[in-house]
């Protein structure tokens, strides 16, 4: 019963994933990394290995992705920005 349901999960938090990453949600990626883990379960699975390229790839650049925004977002300076103007 899992997998006749499981292709819609997949699908409702790639697309959640990707609303929250182009708000910057600091959690964006890590939502999308427990993603690509249901997604190797699926395609292991469904012995769908054709997607296993992508699977890998994403867990790359999501990885990187949390790495980079955790970074920034630590090294910015606390408190309100003062805004120059142009």
């Amino acid at each position: 019963m899992l997998f006749k349901y499981l292709p819609w999960l997949l699908s409702a938090l790639t697309i959640w994933m990707t609303l929250l990453a182009g708000n910057k949600h600091p959690k964006a990626w890590l939502i999308g990394l427990m993603n690509q883990a249901l997604w190797l379960v699926w395609i292991i699975s469904a012995q769908a290995w054709g997607l296993l390229p992508m699977n890998l790839a994403l867990w790359v650049v999501y990885s990187r992705n949390h790495l980079k925004w955790k970074r920034s977002t630590s090294s910015e300076p606390s408190g309100p920005r003062s805004r120059s103007s142009s």
